[in-house]
């Protein structure tokens, strides 16, 4: 479907925006799977958990303009999971693995903060500043997400580098 108007792509955006959402759910199920480190494991279970938020915040957005949800590609967190089976598959060591998670949860998330910072910004030039606050909290997920991994980046090379110097 063509997109002709600046609402339509908003509307795109945020259907693509709900689509991803939900999607995300099983893809850091998949990814807390994969990982062996309980802390990770954790961590990506509860980043899961905190989608239905964001899924109730994007419905929300979608009550407030009057629009509803259009279908959505999704191609692009498919491709990303078949590429992520296909590397951690190739990676033996558990130390490697773990770093390899974390950092490809980094990776997505940080299309999701790209993507929510422009519907901000698209929300706030259309005066939907109710639309705006919500899809703020849901950047404020991202963003908090994004900080817990960078320290879990951290503390899981800080150990794996600790455990190779003691060896």
């Amino acid at each position: 479907m063509p997109v002709k108007t600046p609402r339509e792509l908003f509307v795109r955006m945020l259907s693509d925006a709900r689509h991803h959402a939900e999607r995300a759910t099983k893809v850091y199920e998949e990814l807390s799977q994969a990982a062996q480190d309980p802390a990770i494991q954790e961590a990506l279970q509860s980043r899961a958990f905190i989608q239905d938020k964001i899924i109730k915040s994007l419905d929300r957005c979608f009550e407030l303009i009057g629009e509803k949800p259009i279908s959505a590609n999704g191609r692009l967190q498919e491709v990303f999971l078949e590429d992520f089976r296909r590397e951690l598959s190739e990676i033996q060591a558990p130390a490697a693995k773990a770093l390899f998670i974390l950092v490809k949860a980094n990776h997505l998330m940080h299309l999701r903060i790209a993507e929510y910072r422009a519907l901000v910004a698209m929300a706030d030039v259309s005066g939907h500043f109710g639309v705006g606050v919500l899809l703020e909290s849901c950047l404020a997920d991202k963003l908090a997400f994004i900080e817990r991994t960078g320290r879990l980046i951290r503390r899981t090379i800080e150990s794996k580098h600790a455990v190779k110097l003691a060896a």
